[in-house]
């Protein structure tokens, strides 16, 4: 037998513990058919017509598979004009138009719709939970995702989260899937490029690339900064077509300005109506309307800083604290199946499951602490943080506001920070991480809402799933 250097044996002993694309398949279609009968049973038995803002993304689908292009046709002088959109991403309505071209817009075509979606969402995280976690914790982050009652409830409601989310895990999973070759990256830009077009602070994913690829670290960024531009080729035709056949120029959609000055003036951390008086009285397109309150949000902050950033928190809460969008949803679609009983209890689940959820998804970047196997700095540091995670999560079940948020600030700061004993978090781990704190700072910046939180209720599954592992030194053991 030839002798097998330390290097060698270490790099077979790696490729060895690696997952490969094969492995547990079985158990991903088990997982995937776990998650959809549940998400059938709601997306056909609550399917109501879509109010809100999926009211506007079921009627701009219906135009598309109608051959009217991203549209609406207005009146003017006893005449119906045709007038081109872009005041909401394309991104979802267009999926949902290739569908309805097909299978018509029935009421439950969209909510089939998600529940596909959500069902594709628990495969791939049970296949990223793999580069993540291993083979066990893989599956339980998968079945945390197949069995969360926000999730299933969201699929009765005609909204873009569940395709953003799925979109970004998947993008994570090429990267992964193909660590350190061109063509993981590529597919991991394409497909954050549809992230994007369906919601495009997406697009604040794409240098995260950088963080799933191998060393050195000038090649990683050169991947990350790759992945960027493919994402910015994808949308650019989208962007011509606004630049082509609107007042002006705009990237995917025409409601990046409004909601900056929704951000600007928001008392509660929410949304609020705009109103003429808020400082565009007069505007004759959505573009022009978008740069007026875009102008409006920036003198707002640039006026007073202090009110702005101290809002932060109320944004950050109202994004984090609660789950209720999906309930409320339903609510305002068909109140006499969700009376006010029902309403409360639905809300109560959800919101219980997702602040549980939060407090063990804080736990994924602490170590299991053993004071028989561990240096003494390394065991008193992690179980200091698991008391500071546990405290803070039981005040803020006691507290009056419940600020939860804290935990998804936290959890970030904690995992990036190099202290002693801490477990290993790995390209998907810095993956995930930048994903939950590109998520808070975009809703600090603008405004929050609970319905936000569903695009990285995914990472909290698989945080969740990775709680009290062994530190980095214990795993190389």
């Amino acid at each position: 037998m030839p002798e097998v250097s330390p290097p060698a044996a270490q790099a077979r002993t790696a490729a060895a513990r690696a997952p490969r694309a094969h492995d547990d398949w079985l158990f991903s279609v088990v997982v995937g058919l776990v998650a959809l009968l549940p998400r059938l049973f709601v997306a056909i038995a609550w399917a109501r017509e879509p109010v809100w803002d999926g009211h506007y993304y079921h009627f701009g689908a219906e135009r598309i598979a109608a051959g009217l292009g991203y549209s609406e046709d207005v009146i003017v002088n006893g005449h119906a004009l045709w007038k081109p959109w872009a005041h909401y991403p394309v991104g979802y309505s267009g999926l949902l138009a290739g569908v309805y071209r097909i299978f018509g817009s029935g009421l439950v075509v969209a909510p089939i719709v998600n529940a596909i979606i959500g069902t594709l969402l628990v495969v791939v995280v049970h296949r990223l939970g793999r580069y993540y976690l291993g083979t066990n914790r893989a599956r339980i982050a998968a079945g945390i995702t197949a069995l969360h009652p926000g999730l299933i409830a969201y699929c009765a409601v005609v909204m873009t989260e569940p395709l953003a989310a799925l979109l970004l895990m998947a993008a994570a999973l090429c990267a992964l899937r193909w660590r350190g070759q061109w063509l993981g990256v590529v597919l991991a830009g394409l497909t954050l490029g549809l992230a994007v077009l369906v919601r495009p602070s997406a697009l604040l994913a794409a240098p995260l690339i950088a963080l799933t690829q191998p060393k050195p670290a000038w090649q990683a960024l050169l991947r990350g900064a790759l992945a960027t531009a493919i994402a910015f080729v994808v949308v650019l035709p989208w962007s011509l077509r606004i630049c082509r056949v609107m007042d002006g120029c705009a990237f995917v959609s025409t409601n990046g300005g409004w909601n900056l000055a929704i951000g600007a003036i928001t008392q509660t951390g929410r949304f609020t109506t705009l109103h003429a008086s808020d400082g565009c009285p007069v505007v004759t397109g959505q573009v022009e309307q978008d740069r007026c309150w875009a102008k409006v949000g920036e003198k707002i902050i640039l006026a007073h800083p202090g009110h702005w950033i101290g809002m932060m928190p109320k944004k950050l809460a109202e994004n984090f604290d609660h789950e209720s969008f999906a309930i409320e949803y339903l609510h305002e679609a068909d109140p006499i199946t969700w009376p006010e009983q029902r309403r409360v209890a639905g809300r109560g689940l959800l919101t219980l499951f997702h602040r549980l959820l939060m407090v063990v998804a804080a736990l994924g970047v602490v170590a299991l602490a053993d004071w028989r196997k561990q240096p003494k700095r390394e065991w008193i540091t992690q179980l200091g943080l698991v008391a500071l995670v546990c405290g803070l999560g039981l005040y803020s079940f006691l507290a009056l506001q419940h600020p939860f948020y804290l935990l998804v600030v936290l959890t970030p700061l904690i995992g990036l920070v190099p202290l002693p004993g801490r477990p290993r978090q790995g390209p998907a781990g810095w993956y995930l991480l930048g994903l939950v704190a590109v998520t808070a700072l975009t809703h600090a910046v603008f405004f929050g809402d609970d319905r936000y939180h569903l695009l990285v209720t995914p990472v909290l599954c698989l945080l969740a799933a990775a709680a009290l592992r062994p530190s980095r030194a214990a795993a190389k053991r």
